[in-house]
């Protein structure tokens, strides 16, 4: 076949042109060796079988010496699966569901070897479910070990990545056919990810998220992280699991509080895009609450109104997630609600849960919308009211003009220099605004501190 083997010498570098030359390669595979060939090149003449890579290799040659452009795309399949009792033993989805390929599939059913699995598990959940877990994996006769650790915002840590680490070093696990599972909320799912994406540069991992906001929100993305220097989530990755599995019957056993920091997430979504979400969550928030996002027969005035929930918050988010996993466009509808509640949420730690001190952020920016003419006073209403429908604080007493000013600044930083601030153009529309001025967010503030500011909300309910 034809493969280019330019070779350069002494001589040939003397006579390097005077106008940049560039000549573009594409990638082929000939039995076990990748070789470059030039883009368009002939291949019909070649007897053996060969690969083709979308990767490209682009070089340049001019006076100053050579220059080569690689274009590599990165792919990532991963599964987001809607699943019921994951932890009866009769179920192998915790097992098997990570597997897309139908051969693999076989041949990983069928293999003799015995079946081992890592798996992190919050603290609490441990408590709750940990007897069933270990009862799952012996009923499946799978060699395991089972990590408890605390997971929360105050752990949340590379600390405790490195203790992952060493526990997995330890179990010694197969980096291709062994996924690390997390069973946890958000913090858990965080953690575990960015331990696997580390480990042996990237080991494949599950997550089961057991909290209303990991279900919607950590569960199916691509991001992992932990905190830094008092700053949420500075160090991390893009690294998505290899599946996540959502099972909404461990939702029934968290607080009513967490209830409502879920739905801070799922409020999110539907105000920058989805009008329905929106009067599904003004309809039954409190029917949601009080269900706990269960599914009960009979209950025909509400339909099934967690189902229609999660799912439309699942989907509009996988909407929004996917073109976009890595970030590279950074003009981005999910940040709402992201903007200043980072550096509230660490500023109050334990204070405010995650969801939350969205919410509150939310709530300001509402007022940011209706000082800008966005949406008018009765839409701005609705959102609010909706807000305290679902239990969420509306205002916090660390969320000063100061605190909003810093955290805006520190936005700029991140953010190629723009403040890139989503906000609802209406109910369930939104756009993307670089030029609010301060005299704007200034005058939204006062009218925000005005209206919401109440004694009750500036100390969130107790866990």
């Amino acid at each position: 076949m034809p493969v280019s083997e330019e070779t350069f010498t002494p001589a040939a570098l003397a006579t390097m042109p005077r106008e940049p030359q560039q000549t573009d390669f594409q990638l082929v595979r000939v039995k076990s060796t990748w070789y470059r060939i030039k883009k368009g090149e002939d291949l019909s003449d070649c007897e053996d079988q060969i690969t083709l890579s979308e990767a490209k290799i682009g070089e340049c040659i001019s006076e100053g010496g050579i220059s080569w452009t690689i274009e590599a795309p990165i792919y990532f399949c991963y599964k987001v699966v809607e699943t019921y009792n994951i932890l009866d033993p009769s179920n192998t989805t915790l097992l098997w569901g990570h597997i897309t390929d139908p051969q693999q599939l076989e041949l990983a059913t069928s293999s003799k070897r015995k079946l081992r699995r890592f798996i992190v598990i919050d603290e609490v959940v441990d408590e709750l479910y940990g007897s069933k877990v270990r009862e799952y994996f012996e009923e499946n006769n799978v060699q395991h070990k089972i990590l408890a650790l605390p997971t929360t915002e105050e752990t949340k840590s590379m600390d405790l990545v490195l203790n992952i680490l060493q526990e997995v070093q330890n179990f010694s696990i197969d980096r291709r056919t062994e996924p690390i599972i997390a069973i946890g909320g958000g913090v858990c799912l965080d953690i575990v990810g960015l331990a696997a994406s580390l480990y042996r540069r990237r080991t494949p991992y599950i997550r089961v998220p057991t909290t209303l906001l990991s279900y919607v929100d950590a569960s199916v993305g691509a991001k992992n992280g932990v905190n830094f220097l008092q700053c949420k989530n500075k160090l991390g990755g893009y690294t998505p699991p290899v599946a996540s599995f959502l099972d909404r019957s461990f939702i029934q056993s968290i607080p009513r509080r967490h209830i409502s920091n879920g739905l801070g997430e799922i409020l999110k979504m539907a105000l920058m895009k989805h009008k329905g979400l929106f009067d599904l969550l003004k309809s039954h928030g409190k029917y949601l609450l009080d269900t706990k996002f269960q599914s009960y027969s009979g209950s025909a005035n509400h339909g099934d109104a967690a189902l229609q929930t999660t799912r439309i918050a699942i989907e509009t988010m996988l909407e929004e997630l996917a073109p976009n996993l890595w970030e590279d466009d950074l003009d981005r509808l999910v940040d709402f609600g992201h903007l200043i509640s980072p550096e509230l949420e660490m500023r109050v730690l334990p204070s405010l849960m995650h969801g939350e001190a969205v919410n509150i952020d939310m709530a300001f920016m509402t007022y940011v919308a209706h000082a800008r003419g966005l949406i008018t006073a009765e839409e701005k209403e609705q959102i609010i009211q909706c807000m305290r429908g679902l239990e969420l604080p509306v205002w916090h007493g660390g969320c000063s003009w100061p605190l909003i000013k810093k955290a805006l600044m520190e936005r700029l930083k991140h953010s190629g220099g723009q403040p890139r601030m989503p906000l609802p153009t209406g109910l369930g529309v939104a756009e993307i605004f670089n030029d609010t001025s301060e005299e704007t967010l200034e005058r939204a503030y006062k009218l925000w501190v005005r209206d919401c500011k109440t004694a009750l909300e500036e100390e969130p309910a107790a866990l």
